[in-house]
Order: structure tokens, then sequence, then C-alpha cells
């Protein structure tokens, strides 16, 4: 349904109906859309989406460190049928598999522990972000974690 203020006349060349207004002072015109449907998926994750997401910008391989932290993310990534998961024995190699198949492949990923797996992939990830390389580095908490005081008194199992 369109909906139509004002003078079609007076905007026709200076505003072409989008973002500017006519020179006369007349309202331009407003088409009226229907709204946007929005698909919902209920039982998502935030881990299910971040390995869609990874899947859609072409990020097929992911470079990772199996730890307990990061163990619930790295399950819904297996899960995703478009994403090869990787291991590696250290964040450091993990980061620079990343690296090596970002400048070959195009866009990575890796994923590293939390604290002690992100302090060691940092120099992997400065070299890739100092030579514009498409690298994604994801590290953090599984957020289950907060009610299980896991993190303050840094039990591991």
């Amino acid at each position: 349904m369109d909906t139509k203020i004002g003078s079609q006349e007076a905007c026709k060349s200076p505003c072409n109906g989008i973002g500017s207004l006519p020179h006369n002072g007349v309202v331009s015109t407003i088409i009226q859309t229907s709204p946007t449907t929005i698909t919902t998926t209920f039982n998502s994750t935030l881990g299910s989406h971040l390995a869609r997401r990874l899947v859609q910008i072409g990020a097929t391989d992911v470079f990772s460190v199996p730890g307990y932290f990061n163990l619930m993310l790295l399950n819904h990534l297996i899960a995703e049928p478009g994403l090869n998961l990787l291991g590696s024995c250290n964040e450091l190699n993990t980061g620079y598999a990343a690296d090596r198949y970002a400048r070959s492949h195009g866009v990575r990923a890796c994923v590293v522990t939390f604290t002690v797996g992100g302090l060691s992939v940092l120099n992997a990830i400065a070299g890739t972000y100092s030579e514009n390389l498409p690298v994604i580095c994801i590290c953090g908490l599984n957020s289950n974690d907060y009610g299980t005081k896991a993190i303050r008194s840094g039990r591991c199992s």
C-alpha cells in the first residue's frame, strides 16, 4: 500500500524522494511499506548463532584448543555442518594456523580458552591485525560458569 503526502511534482529532480527536502518546502512522497518479517528460531543459543554466522561469512575452518571454558562453544561449532573444527596443541599454534590459512583461503577463526589461552594467542593475533588478515579470535566464558563459582575458585574439572 502506497501512502502519498504532498506534491510529488515538487520533488522530482532535487531529492528523488529519498533523504532530502524539496526546495519549496513541500513534503516529499512517503512510501509506506509492509513490516519486515523476522524469523526467530527458538532454542537458539549464542554458540549456534556464532557457528551459523561463521559459515555465512565464509570461515569454513575453525582452529581450536579444547579447554574447560570453551567446551560448550566447541560442541555448537562441531554441530554446524559447514564448519571444520581443527584442533591444535597450544593457543599460539592455533593463532598461527588461522593466520596461515587466512593468507591463502580467506576468513578463518580460532577459539581458545579463557585467560591463559587468550593471553597465549595474543602474539599471533597481533600479527594478523598488523597485516589486515581476516582472522576472528574467539575467547570467552560460558555464561553457565558464573553460577558454579568455577571462575573464582580456579577449579578446572
